[in-house]
């Protein structure tokens, strides 16, 4: 790295972990999932519940889950803006941190996405309700569909479509190196991609995220507190956050999500350049949210994405680590996923990988130093980004 030094360190990640047993888990509710990660998260960084006086979710609403751990928060935070909003609550947590809130917080989720068999009718006096659905637009499928089929009238069909499979098939092999990925022991050919079911044109089935049961939970805190902490600890450097828009109609430009601001504006804020990233964890809940994204970033210009992942360049042993548990294409996506982008991200910055453990650049010996984690939320409407880094 060339510049991480120039930021001072005040705010750290110091536990992450997940649900006890994620993938199919009919017999946990989400609320179990969300207690089980926050226990192991608690246990990892070396803390008890009683450390804890921040407390942030989405999805659920805080109320419930303090309730269900038995926690009385000073700070509370239910920001809910899709898979996004756990990103975006590593920014909120420091916020509170320096502004004197809390010292500890709390980032969880649980979510049997796969197991619950009680669905939440929709609103129908919202305008999504009254100005798409009846139009067949009908759920992220289709959203993410259209944006895609704009993508490929822009940059070419063909070239897309190969940038698309070329991201389903190194995200799997990454899960293949993950034994709590729900797809480790299945293995994915270009022609298993191009072979599976049509789910929207131009999606297949592999290049929509999986549906799982599962939980993960992150605990920020202060230097001071995190020298105290078992593990050491894995720096907020910079973040950023937006959106422009909550129905896909309302989208002005399908093929750019606002990463293309909060990218920039977290590594600006994290005194950090793209060469100095080690790993890069980007929300994919389509195969086309990590093409877009990458370009959003700005490792890549508009419509270069496609070369830019050729040749499993993003596979394990590829020179750009991307999304490295797997991802929610074939690790686990219960719903919501920004939270596990995030345990991902310090896990390799920890050096706790093993064979998926990504090494620094230029240092083969030494774990990544740098991450950069974005997650996206609604039809690709929200961004958060946050950079992360050791040392």
């Amino acid at each position: 790295m060339t510049s991480a030094s120039t930021r001072e360190r005040d705010i750290a990640i110091v536990g992450v972990a997940e649900s006890d047993v994620m993938g199919a888990v009919p017999n946990k509710s989400s609320l179990q999932h969300h207690a089980e990660a926050a226990h192991n998260a608690l246990a990892d960084a070396g803390l008890q519940l009683s450390d804890v006086n921040g407390l942030m979710t989405a999805g659920f609403s805080t109320l419930a889950t303090a309730e269900y751990f038995g926690l009385e928060p000073s700070f509370t935070d239910n920001t809910s803006v899709g898979g996004s909003s756990f990103v975006i609550h590593v920014a909120h947590a420091a916020a509170a941190i320096r502004a004197g809130y809390c010292d500890t917080v709390l980032i969880t989720h649980g979510q049997a996405g796969r197991s619950t068999r009680v669905a939440v009718p929709p609103d129908r006096n919202l305008p999504v309700a009254q100005y798409e659905t009846p139009y067949g637009m009908i759920g992220q499928p289709v959203n993410y569909a259209m944006a895609c089929t704009r993508y490929m009238h822009e940059y070419g069909e063909e070239r897309t479509r190969q940038a698309l499979a070329e991201i389903a098939v190194s995200t799997r092999k990454w899960a293949n190196l993950n034994p709590v990925a729900y797809m480790h022991e299945t293995p994915m050919s270009f022609d298993d991609y191009h072979n599976s079911r049509w789910v929207a044109w131009p999606f297949h089935l592999f290049d929509c995220c999986l549906v799982t049961d599962s939980g993960a939970a992150i605990i920020v805190t202060t230097a001071e507190k995190a020298r105290n902490c078992r593990k050491e600890p894995v720096w907020v450097l910079g973040a950023a956050e937006g959106h422009d828009h909550n129905l896909i109609s309302f989208m002005q430009d399908h093929t750019s999500t606002w990463s293309r601001e909060t990218g920039p504006r977290s590594l600006e804020r994290a005194g950090l350049t793209h060469d100095d990233i080690d790993v890069t964890m980007i929300y994919d809940s389509f195969t086309y949210t990590t093409l877009v994204t990458i370009e959003g970033l700005g490792f890549c210009g508009p419509g270069e994405g496609p070369d830019f992942v050729a040749s499993q360049r993003t596979a394990p042993g590829g020179d750009f680590a991307l999304n490295t548990n797997g991802g929610g294409l074939s690790y686990s996506h219960p719903g919501m996923y920004g939270s596990f982008l995030l345990v991902e991200a310090v896990r390799q910055l920890r050096g706790e990988c093993g064979d998926r453990q990504v090494n620094r650049k230029g240092a083969p010996d030494q774990p990544a130093a740098a991450s950069i984690v974005n997650g996206t939320g609604g039809a690709l409407s929200s961004t958060g980004t946050v950079v992360l880094a050791t040392g």
